[in-house]
């Protein structure tokens, strides 16, 4: 048999001392663990106890950002255009919800609009922070509000409540000019890094709207206030349970913004054109306010605060009056006659004597090329006095070549064309302006050096405005406004004030750079466009407001192939129809641009601008004074040195124009023209 090896301990003391060691040993370790465990404890609840406090606190209450509300924006007269109102809406907190979809579904029942929505919906509620309400309907109606509150236990994370949402109580009247807010999307965050702005918590907030065009976008900063919060007690699963007023910041509202356009004026433009494309622009030619900027067809920018239904958005898109595109800054027209001021003034340059006669027949040759007049029988002999009076193409060909393109193109710039004007509209076109170095560069890529080569036979189109040139119905504008100032070389103001901190005026500028007896034949050739009964626009430019007489002049530009107006002519082929003016002439204040797009001519941009100018001067305190005083009597009895003889038999009057209306005489011929009083 093996024997097993055996431990045994020969003495008893030897394994009492053995027990004793592992038992100081435990108990060391269980004295030294009980000693870390108090001082923690002791660190925590008397060295650390405010610090935890504050952060227990902090897990109590959520502070929860609160969008500003947004400046007003006010016409020259304070009537709001864009302004505040109170909206009803309803909101889904994503992490209060059991089941978004079936949330989503309960609320299509009462609002069936939101399933349309329904994937934008769910993209803004994924996106949006913890515990933040985000928007699914706004500006419900008391009827849906009232159904939301009725159904809200069943509803887990539905809420409805009432905020401000941004208004505008004209509707498309200043659609283009002030523009409209939207939503924040992820390309204006990264427009606005790259334009090295700080992005604020703000912008991801679902209820915040920024400008998105017009004064809305250019003057965003500006109106978009400063954010507040709503300190809120929530329980361990965020829910509000309770608000501390006193840890809660209102916001700041942003600044208003008072523009210098009227109410009135605008909206009449907007009611005369109708159905019409087109644009119109009204200046104060004493300090530059732009009274009406309208761009027509038009667009109800109350649809974009809380997103355009996507049908409306593409039957916007389509239509080829194109009512998002604003035409007086952006769309780009020849001029046609409206431009031969500005050739006229380059003629005058040159040295030509303005009582030099060009004899119209109806054409001009020129080279193996034939340039026709609008009058097929011809004008006559003509003056630069009659040549503007009567449009005459024939005696513009006859003298452009002796100004020149470029001499044509300096003028040109020196009235405002060809170039955007710093008011506070972005999105401006500058147009174009042809010139020598103009075709240099248009044709640089060309193989055929010839074709960068500037050749007299393309003045001849410059010259009445077509060819290549292109204006904005702005630039127009300030052309007549300039004109009719006679003095300075006048700038657009839109802005009158933001934060109640007035903007320069549109008169502290330079002198214009063009003699003052040139002016005067420009102004009384315009002024004999609208007043005598052989001028272009006769018929359709008495304003019937006592003495008060405009000076204009028509214009008709060709679009694809120069077709006119008519019921079976195809609208985008017809020509366009241009109108300038400014009243009164005698005593300049007002100028209006009025582009007709493929309007088939000048009469109905003629009459419309005739109607706005009249809403213009009856908005004038200093215009109703003058309107209602009474005209001279007419003369009664027979004259001193009347033949008898001829009163008792008179001759029978020959057939003839009818006699013009007893207003103010109208020059005829080059004549003094006083400046406008009071022109800064």
């Amino acid at each position: 048999m093996s024997s097993e090896p055996s431990i045994f301990f020969s003495d008893v003391n030897e394994r009492q001392g053995s027990f004793l060691r592992r038992t100081f040993l435990l108990g060391g370790a269980t004295a030294v663990g009980l000693l870390a465990l108090g001082g923690r404890l002791g660190q925590l609840q008397v060295v650390q106890a405010s610090e935890y406090a504050t952060l227990a606190v902090n897990n109590q209450f959520n502070f929860r950002l609160i969008p500003p509300p947004r400046g007003r924006i006010l016409d020259r007269d304070g009537v709001v255009i864009a302004g505040n109102r109170p909206s009803f809406r309803v909101m889904v907190v994503r992490d209060e919800t059991r089941d978004l979809d079936q949330t989503l579904d309960l609320l299509g029942q009462l609002l069936p609009d939101t399933l349309e929505r329904r994937r934008a919906i769910v993209r803004d509620v994924n996106a949006a922070p913890r515990f933040v309400p985000v928007p699914v309907k706004s500006d419900l109606t008391w009827d849906e509000f009232a159904r939301v509150n009725l159904y809200a236990n069943e509803l887990p994370g539905v809420m409805a409540d009432m905020n401000e949402a941004r208004f505008y109580p004209h509707g498309g009247v200043f659609a283009h000019t002030v523009g409209y807010v939207a939503k924040v999307s992820d390309q204006d965050v990264i427009a606005a890094r790259e334009r090295g702005e700080t992005i604020s918590s703000l912008m991801y907030h679902p209820g915040f709207r920024i400008g998105r065009q017009g004064v809305e976008r250019t003057l965003d900063p500006d109106l978009r206030g400063t954010q507040g919060g709503q300190r809120v007690e929530v329980d361990a699963r965020g829910r509000i349970v309770g608000e501390d007023v006193e840890g809660s910041v209102a916001p700041t509202p942003g600044k208003d913004v008072v523009l210098t356009l009227d109410t009135d004026i605008q909206s009449r433009a907007l009611e005369v054109f109708g159905e019409e494309s087109g644009g119109c622009v009204v200046m104060d030619i004493r300090n530059g306010d732009v009274l009406c900027m309208m761009s027509a067809p038009a667009f109800d920018p109350n649809l974009f605060v809380s997103g355009v239904p996507g049908s409306v958005y593409r039957a916007w898109a389509d239509y080829e009056r194109r009512p998002m595109l604003d035409k007086t800054i952006y769309g780009t027209f020849p001029p046609g006659s409206t431009f031969k001021m500005t050739t006229a003034l380059a003629i005058l340059d040159a040295g030509v004597d303005p009582n030099e006669r060009v004899t119209c027949g109806g054409g001009y040759r020129f080279g193996n090329r034939t340039f026709r007049c609008h009058r097929a029988s011809g004008h006559g002999p003509q003056n630069m006095h009659d040549a503007i009076k009567n449009s005459c193409n024939v005696y513009f060909y006859h003298m452009c070549n002796r100004a020149g393109v470029d001499r044509i193109a300096r003028t040109a710039e020196a009235l405002g064309f060809h170039r955007t004007y710093d008011f506070g509209l972005t999105g401006q076109r500058e147009g174009t302006m042809p010139s020598t170095e103009w075709k240099r560069h248009a044709f640089r890529n060309n193989p055929n050096p010839d074709s960068r080569n500037w050749y007299p036979g393309e003045t001849l189109s410059v010259a009445i405005g077509q060819g290549a040139t292109e204006v904005t119905a702005l630039q127009l504008a300030v052309m007549t406004a300039r004109i009719a100032n006679g003095r300075k070389a006048i700038e657009p103001r839109l802005i009158k004030s933001v934060g109640g901190v007035d903007r320069p005026s549109g008169a502290a500028v330079p002198d214009l750079p063009f003699s003052v007896q040139h002016l005067d034949i420009v102004r009384a050739g315009m002024a004999a466009v609208a007043n005598d009964v052989t001028g272009t626009a006769y018929r359709v430019s008495q304003l019937g407001l006592g003495d008060i007489q405009m000076a204009g002049k028509t214009g008709t530009a060709q679009a694809r192939g120069g077709l006119r107006r008519g019921t079976t002519v195809d609208w985008s082929s017809r020509d366009h129809g241009l109108f300038v003016a400014f009243a009164p002439h005698d005593a300049p204040r007002y100028a209006i641009a009025v582009v007709i797009q493929h309007g088939g001519g000048s009469r109905l941009a003629a009459e419309k601008a005739r109607e706005v100018m009249r809403v213009t001067l009856l908005k004038d305190p200093d215009m109703r004074t003058r309107i209602e005083r009474p005209l001279p009597p007419e003369p009664v009895g027979p004259l001193e040195e009347e033949d008898p003889a001829a009163i008792a038999a008179p001759e029978p009057a020959a057939p003839g124009p009818a006699s013009p209306p007893r207003t103010a005489p109208v020059p005829s011929g080059p004549q003094p023209y006083l400046p406008p009083g009071g022109a800064q």
